[in-house]
């Protein structure tokens, strides 16, 4: 049985009057990896987006109220994330038995904020927007440090998947890559990963990560004559334990998905995530294979779930149509030069500034 819910626009309609009060006039879905996302418009004119949990994850109640606490306090703190609607019984999410057609299972169920803008995936990242995701995600992170909850402790996700410090939980999934040449590669980082980062762990600063600062889930909008601000982060999901350097580490390297000069995007996003939480030495000497790493979990997962939900494998294998190229190359021209390239555009951004 999928555990990714398959809800029907009827069962959408149904939720929204029933657990909040409101008619649709119209609704229709939007991307999601494991889960099912909708946006809907009301009849008095506002817009919301539905996010139904998967089943797996919808046991976890004790996480999914603290990420959704965490999306309110940042919020609170000017920082764009979505925030929960409570529902008519003052609820921030509700646990909800549907049958998609397999038979009934539980889902978490939560009407969110819609958010103007759209996806930095969809414009051409100028250094400017990638400076300013990359001091956003060090903004976000420094005010994460600061969250109060009793249930921190559900953030320890000791075997996540998708924590970078877990890429060796990548092996028994290797498989998904046979026959490609990039699997080579991704056994190399994993091992050189095993040697020079995980001795390390002990010396980086550790914080509440989002986790998932990617191009698909920061959204932008027009602000000033020619230039973009940051209006929206989405999907805390992937929220969990880590350290500051893990969370630059994942902006880089979904920032460079879509980029035609990839290597050029360390740059900007290394100036703007300075200007916030400048990086130790043990940090910097991390990064390179941090974002390697987190490619080779974006590649490996993406087809491996791929083969689990083949009616999503074109959103799935999102990283796949240009990340198995830019992992080939960033591996060919080494840590020094990439380390070097990095640091040399964060200079030159700031210097510009």
């Amino acid at each position: 049985m999928s555990v990714k819910p398959k809800l029907s626009h009827s069962h959408v309609s149904e939720l929204v009057g029933r657990l909040y009060g409101m008619s649709t006039s119209q609704i229709h879905p939007l991307p999601s990896y494991y889960d099912q996302n909708f946006y809907v418009l009301v009849n008095d004119g506002r817009a919301y987006v539905m996010k139904i949990m998967n089943s797996l994850d919808s046991q976890n109640l004790t996480l999914l109220e603290l990420q959704t606490h965490a999306m309110a306090f940042l919020h609170q703190r000017g920082i764009p994330a979505q925030t929960a609607l409570p529902t008519l019984t003052g609820q921030m999410m509700s646990l909800e038995d549907i049958d998609c057609g397999s038979g009934c299972q539980k889902y978490l169920v939560r009407l969110l904020t819609y958010l103007p803008g759209t996806t930095i995936a969809k414009v051409p990242c100028s250094p400017q927007i990638l400076y300013q995701a990359g001091k956003m995600a060090a903004t976000m992170d420094k005010a994460l440090l600061e969250m109060e909850h009793p249930n921190l402790w559900a953030l320890q996700r000791e075997d996540f998947i998708w924590n970078p410090r877990n890429l060796p939980l990548l092996e028994p999934y290797l498989h998904v890559m046979d026959g490609d040449p990039v699997q080579q590669v991704v056994k190399e980082v994993i091992e050189t990963f095993k040697r020079q980062v995980l001795p390390n762990l002990g010396s980086f600063r550790k914080c509440i990560i989002h986790g998932d600062f990617s191009d698909l889930n920061v959204l932008i909008e027009p602000s000033g004559p020619a230039g973009y601000k940051i209006s929206g982060i989405l999907d805390f999901g992937h929220m969990s334990n880590g350290y500051y350097v893990f969370e630059l580490a994942i902006t880089i390297m979904y920032m460079m998905i879509e980029s035609h000069d990839p290597i050029q995007v360390g740059g900007p996003v290394l100036a703007g995530w300075e200007s916030v939480i400048p990086l130790n030495e043990a940090e910097r000497n991390a990064l390179y294979l941090l974002v390697l790493g987190r490619f080779c979990q974006s590649l490996v997962m993406g087809r491996y779930n791929a083969t689990l939900q083949p009616e999503n494998k074109e959103y799935l294998m999102t990283t796949a149509k240009n990340g198995s190229r830019h992992l080939m190359h960033l591996w060919e021209l080494g840590k020094e030069e990439v380390e070097m390239r990095w640091i040399q555009g964060a200079r030159m951004f700031s210097d510009m500034r």
